[in-house]
């Protein structure tokens, strides 16, 4: 039986809602202690490449696509002088290809052209790059250079953050913003990640079944 429900998280007080998400901190980092990127890659140009390619895709799919591509494509340059028609063939079944193509290549021009041949370090600079909102904007600089100035909010953390009752909101950037107030900053970076392999475990019946981790009792909608 439930012992949190999602009508009473809704009357609860910021100071509350601060201490249970401490607690489902606690419980994610021992049962997921070392979670980390799932995306493969060589270097900051490919990390940004795969995270883009990673949107409305598995980060599974995304890895066999790159360990090909990867072997072609490898410095910034490669990707900027890139045949837009072939480059979109090679990616072809990451989806939204040929939106996803464009992005790389100016990106990549930019990043030429703008940056030196190189990944920003700044929230601000990096989004100035085609295709590269917050969440990728975290990832990118979270695991190039360890610059953490947010919380990624991809389709788990967004789950999560509203079956814990951590935020009601649906935009991504909302979400982000409620989280962030409620773990400090450096938990923000590893959050994401811990997340995402608990909510990746949900999926299948005999995970939940077997659960390490338990969080019914502070999260209302929670699978386990």
């Amino acid at each position: 039986m439930r012992s949190f429900t999602m009508e009473y998280a809704k009357k609860e007080n910021f100071e509350a809602r601060k201490k249970r998400a401490a607690e489902i901190l606690r419980r994610l980092k021992r049962v997921y202690p070392k979670s980390k990127i799932a995306l493969k890659y060589g270097n900051n140009i490919q990390l940004l490449v795969a995270v883009i390619l990673s949107a409305q895709c598995t980060d599974k799919k995304v890895n066999e696509v790159t360990a090909k591509l990867f072997k072609k494509y490898k410095r910034v340059d490669d990707f900027a002088n890139a045949n837009l028609k072939t480059f979109e063939q090679e990616i072809k079944s990451a989806g939204f290809y040929r939106a996803k193509a464009k992005s790389i290549i100016t990106s990549a021009k930019i990043l030429k052209n703008d940056f030196g041949g190189k990944i920003p370090k700044t929230m601000a600079e990096i989004m100035k790059l085609r295709g590269v909102a917050r969440k990728t904007a975290n990832i990118v600089l979270g695991n190039a250079y360890g610059v953490v100035e947010g919380i990624a909010v991809d389709t788990h953390v967004r789950q999560f953050a509203n079956y814990c009752a951590l935020s009601f909101e649906h935009d991504p950037k909302k979400i982000e913003r409620d989280l962030m107030k409620l773990f400090s900053q450096k938990d923000w970076f590893s959050l994401t990640y811990k997340i995402i392999d608990f909510n990746r475990e949900m999926r299948k019946k005999q995970n939940r079944e077997k659960a390490k981790i338990q969080l019914l009792d502070i999260c209302p909608a929670s699978p386990v």
